[in-house]
């Protein structure tokens, strides 16, 4: 692939290393510490195969997936490209 001046293999560290910051972004958001018995929202008890996989969990599974929806939903990104879309 004809990149310029680019070195053999830059592309690929520079995607390597895009996706070596999102995996550590995403690391950091995820809780730590001692997790909780019982949902902080709607209180339903969480599993204990849940507090073992993820230490530190505060939500059940349903309050989790609401939360993460809630947030893609308030962080969307428009890819399509369209110049219409662009202009918004």
């Amino acid at each position: 692939m004809a990149v310029g001046w680019a070195r053999d293999g830059a592309v690929n560290d520079q995607i390597d290393a895009s996706i070596g910051d999102e995996v550590k972004r995403v690391r950091e958001m995820m809780p730590t510490g001692p997790g909780l018995t019982h949902c902080a929202l709607c209180e339903e008890e969480i599993p204990e195969a849940r507090r073992k996989a993820i230490p530190g969990v505060t939500l059940c599974v349903a309050c989790q997936q609401e939360e993460e929806q809630r947030q893609t939903r308030a962080s969307a990104i428009n890819r399509r490209g369209s110049k219409d879309s662009q202009l918004r």
